[in-house]
């Protein structure tokens, strides 16, 4: 069976997370699979010229999931619960230079 999912079908996927993918030159969910949302995150603010919200990381990681899991948990497709993940770990351990904390893969 043939993945005919679109980026758009992902859930808290809206207009502004499609355009920066489009920026950043993620056209398809198989691409969106292959890329690390920590680095998608760095490439926009990078290319923007500034730091971007940190919800924007939460929803890469969202969208990166869902891309490589279509059967991921509903409350898994919700950025907010990324963010509540990324929070946890801020509180136990330091953040990286980036000021980045990564979640395991």
């Amino acid at each position: 069976m043939k993945n005919t999912r679109v980026l758009s079908d992902l859930d808290s996927i809206g207009p502004a997370m499609l355009r920066d993918f489009k920026q950043l030159g993620v056209g398809t969910v198989a691409e969106l699979a292959r890329r690390n949302p920590e680095t998608l995150y760095e490439q926009l603010c990078a290319r923007t010229g500034k730091a971007v919200d940190i919800c924007c990381l939460d929803v890469f990681r969202c969208a990166v999931a869902q891309a490589r899991n279509p059967k991921l948990p509903a409350a898994q497709r919700n950025w907010w619960w990324w963010s509540r993940q990324r929070r946890k770990l801020e509180n136990g351990k330091g953040k990286e230079k980036t000021g980045i904390v990564r979640l395991p893969a």
